[in-house]
């Protein structure tokens, strides 16, 4: 992978940290060319109205699409990668840095994304993170308690 394609540079070190989590796993020229033509993404922790199912790359790429209106990310640390070479199964734990563009508050998030490859391409991918980080960033009321 080579990174971001274009339209989708608020993205960037997000597809950094997937590109090195995934290293000699899978084949593609970004992030998305990674994806199966019928990859499935699931968002079980997430932020309401967000999908919680997206079935197809180019639905995927669709989804993103929009990502720098509202958040920019700056850099992504604290990569953690669990390989289940049976199943193949990677389990990456992540952080995300950036700024929320309307409220210009910070945005630090953490990401659990369990990712099937099958042929070397993305088949499946389950998403956790903090939605209070979202909300925070957003200027949306939400308080960890």
């Amino acid at each position: 992978m080579t990174g971001a394609r274009p339209g989708y540079e608020a993205l960037a070190p997000f597809f950094r940290i997937v590109e090195e989590g995934l290293s000699g796993l899978v084949d593609g020229e970004d992030f998305f060319e990674t994806l199966a033509e019928d990859a499935v993404f699931e968002y079980v922790v997430s932020v309401p109205g967000y999908p919680r199912r997206v079935e197809g790359r180019e639905a995927v790429a669709d989804l993103y699409r929009g990502y720098g209106e509202s958040i920019v990310l700056h850099r992504s640390d604290e990569l953690a990668v669990h390989r289940d070479r049976e199943a193949s199964v990677v389990v990456l734990e992540y952080a995300v840095h950036g700024r929320a563009v309307g409220t210009g508050r910070a945005y630090d998030n953490h990401f659990v994304s369990v990712v099937t490859i099958k042929d070397r391409k993305i088949t499946h991918w389950r998403d956790y993170l903090d939605p209070v980080a979202v909300f925070n960033a957003l200027g949306r009321p939400a308080h960890r308690t």
